[in-house]
């Protein structure tokens, strides 16, 4: 070979070379930047899956902390009406006492006048005023007249004696009451404080939920999940119906029925709640601890916590018709309890991780939703 050649030879082997080195090193770069966005992909996969796991473990803690909320408000109620009965009893004591009081008064002034008419009246000895008068007759007259002074007496120290034990059965009562509403008063302090103390723990649960629900992306994915889980409920409630009685419903009360509560639409029906998600009910926001009545009589087919919707229950009213009531604050009703038009089932609360105060209401008619203001004034 020439020597021509075999620089010419050289020249491309050497260019081969450089060649393959820029390809090997472009190839290695590239894997290694493949490798680091995998890595990035790991982490992320891995900080959505921990994400994930705090998210639930909060979800469960926020359950429990509402439960207990729930346990010492229902007792706080219980202790409120205890409260109120005692002060009605109170009241209706004192009444009584008063007319007792009047009447012994009146009593008392009824005897002294009796007992001053016979002593006025002169003749006590029954024997000397026989032996005094000569008619039988008048003898007859005049026995008759004492004993019908001497009933008289007697039914009105009675009367009177009745009237002094009464009002010591009453002041006996009054002390026991008084007993009483002094120790539910303490108990109301004690129920108070711990409600505070929950309530405190419920926020700082609350906090760290929403660290984890810091994209909008997060919250749709919640609300989407609090919505399935919504159906299964009412898919639950649904199967219940079906062993019910039957019920009148409301379908010709359109427009007739009260609200749950007394409070402000914060969110009507139909309006949009986040990207595609709409409001399934209506949100009225109350005050805390204000009573919820059922729109409507029936029969409570589920109470319970729900993920998103917090303490709920359903009702069932015949005919199709349900109703529903979440974020209570406590239920005081269980399922299979019959509940009248109007009586109080729960109160107004913020279960669910809500942080104003306020009822989320539903009617549906056969597992649809339809607008609680065609059917509520």
């Amino acid at each position: 070979m020439s020597t021509r050649l075999l620089v010419k030879a050289s020249i491309i082997a050497g260019f081969m070379m450089l060649s393959f080195s820029a390809n090997a090193s472009d190839l290695e770069k590239r894997q290694s930047e493949l490798k680091s966005i995998q890595s990035q992909i790991n982490q992320q996969q891995s900080a959505l899956k921990t994400t994930s796991k705090q998210r639930e473990k909060l979800l469960s803690l926020l359950r429990s902390d509402e439960e207990a909320i729930a346990s010492a408000a229902k007792k706080v109620n219980s202790t409120k009406n205890s409260l109120a009965q005692i002060d009605t009893k109170l009241t209706e004591l004192k009444q009584r006492q008063d007319e007792l009081e009047t009447l012994k008064v009146t009593q008392q002034q009824t005897l002294s006048k009796q007992l001053s008419s016979a002593y006025l009246a002169g003749n006590h000895d029954y024997t000397k005023m026989m032996l005094n008068q000569q008619s039988p007759a008048t003898i007859e007259r005049m026995l008759a007249y004492y004993q019908y002074l001497n009933k008289a007496r007697m039914k009105s120290i009675n009367e009177l004696k009745q009237t002094l034990t009464e009002l010591d059965e009453i002041k006996v009562s009054q002390t026991t009451k008084q007993k009483q509403l002094t120790k539910l008063v303490a108990e109301q302090q004690v129920q108070a404080k711990r409600l505070s103390q929950e309530q405190a723990q419920r926020q700082l649960t609350i906090k760290e939920l929403q660290r984890t629900l810091n994209s909008k992306g997060a919250e749709l994915e919640q609300l989407q999940i609090e919505e399935a889980s919504l159906k299964r409920v009412v898919e639950q409630a649904l199967r219940a119906m079906k062993d019910n009685p039957s019920m009148e419903g409301f379908g010709k009360q359109g427009g007739k029925l009260k609200w749950p509560t007394k409070g402000r639409v914060s969110a009507s029906f139909g309006s949009q709640r986040s990207g595609q998600v709409v409001w399934k009910g209506t949100m009225l926001s109350a005050p805390e601890g204000q009573n919820i009545r059922a729109v409507s009589g029936g029969k409570v087919i589920y109470a319970d916590w729900l993920r998103g919707f917090g303490l709920v229950m359903v009702i069932d009213h015949g005919k199709g018709y349900m109703s529903l009531y979440g974020h209570a604050q406590t239920l005081l009703k269980s399922p299979g309890d019959m509940v009248k038009s109007g009586e109080a089932i729960a109160l107004v609360g913020r279960s669910g991780g809500q942080s104003e105060a306020g009822l989320y209401f539903e009617i549906r008619h056969k597992g649809q939703a339809v607008d609680p203001a065609k059917y509520c004034r």
